[in-house]
């Protein structure tokens, strides 16, 4: 109660009486849900129990009702949606492919990174100078964005290998700055503040991608063949691997793996699905600028992860969509809306730990 009315009372000389009685009301309704929130857990636990009975007893059918009903939704969902509607779902299809691939590092191979921006950074500005300089098409230019992007991971990979936990957060903290300056100022190369402007848009023959749907069509393939490609290399060799890596390196490389390039390779395939959400959203929008690739934006994405489930690629997918669609979703109440936001995140990680969906090898985690 004190608090409410201490931060209610700082904002009154600035937002006049309702205002500051508004906030007062809100900080104090979050903070009897925050108090209130662990009761909670007991009847969250059953539930998650009778989810888990539910999935893996009657797996094959419930997996391909769902998967036939999501076909259908998904290919449908224009004929009901507005361009704005489409817009937005179209970006959140943009950050699901940008969470997976930091998914592979964070969550698969337990490596923080906070610089993942920088590398979707490098993809857009690909295409975009090879577009206004060179004019390739946006097909051929999406495996070399993917290219470019990659050989960053692989150069950030190389510097941090003796690096772990704080240290190695620090260090691409630093990456994604030095990224950032390098394009504000290098006006030669990438003009600055003033961004690239012209870049060409996706087109098949004398057909050009120029309305909201077609957008949504194609970022809906691309998550498509992420999610498809992710999961199989989350079951193979090399995602068992990375997973020993994550739960005890020292025992990993002891059975024999080569945890060098594993680690390696984990920046590589995370930055190349970075490199290819670049591509598309400089294709998209025909115009990059440094303000949109801001140390901001690798902290949005980890969110997705860590809310989601780290590891959990459908955890991943479900918290992008929320992390984007629910602020617009909230814009009614628009002097409000983060503030809401801000307090149904912290009660989730109060509620679930691991993530709207956790991953199960990480279950015993979380015990």
């Amino acid at each position: 109660m004190a608090f409410s009315l201490w931060f209610g009372l700082l904002g009154l000389p600035f937002m006049g009486w309702i205002d500051a009685l508004k906030l007062s009301g809100v900080l104090f309704s979050g903070g009897l849900i925050l108090r209130h929130a662990g009761r909670l857990k007991p009847f969250y636990s059953k539930l998650e129990e009778a989810f888990e009975r539910l999935l893996y007893r009657k797996a094959p059918r419930f997996l391909k009702v769902a998967k036939g009903a999501g076909v259908v939704i998904l290919l449908g969902l224009p004929l009901g949606l507005d361009n704005y509607q489409l817009d937005v779902l179209t970006l959140a299809g943009l950050y699901i492919v940008l969470a997976l691939g930091l998914n592979i590092v964070v969550g698969f191979a337990g490596l923080l990174d906070l610089g993942y921006a920088a590398f979707y950074a490098v993809g857009a500005y690909s295409y975009a100078l090879i577009s206004t300089h060179f004019h390739l098409s946006f097909w051929l230019a999406l495996p070399v964005g993917a290219f470019f992007s990659g050989c960053f991971g692989f150069v950030l990979g190389v510097i941090t290998l003796r690096l772990k936990g704080d240290y190695l957060a620090i260090i691409t903290l630093g990456f994604i700055q030095i990224l950032h300056l390098v394009l504000n100022n290098w006006d030669s190369v990438t003009r600055g503040p003033k961004g690239i402007l012209g870049v060409s848009h996706p087109q098949i023959g004398g057909f050009g991608f120029t309305r909201p749907v077609h957008y949504y069509y194609l970022i809906l393939v691309i998550v498509v063949i992420a999610i498809v490609s992710i999961q199989r290399i989350n079951y193979s060799r090399i995602g068992r691997a990375w997973i020993a890596i994550r739960e005890d390196e020292i025992a990993a490389e002891s059975m024999g793996l080569n945890t060098t390039k594993l680690k390696v390779l984990a920046f590589v395939l995370g930055a190349s699905w970075a490199g290819i959400a670049g591509t598309f959203f400089a294709g998209k929008f025909g115009f990059v600028s440094p303000e949109s690739f801001t140390f901001f934006e690798s902290i949005l994405i980890l969110s997705m992860v860590v809310l989601g489930g780290i590891g959990s690629i459908p955890g991943v997918v479900l918290g992008a969509l929320i992390l984007i669609i629910l602020p617009e979703a909230l814009r009614q109440v628009s002097e409000y809306r983060m503030l809401v936001f801000g307090l149904a995140m912290i009660l989730m990680m109060v509620l679930r730990p691991q993530g709207m969906i956790g991953n199960m090898r990480r279950k015993i985690e979380w015990v």
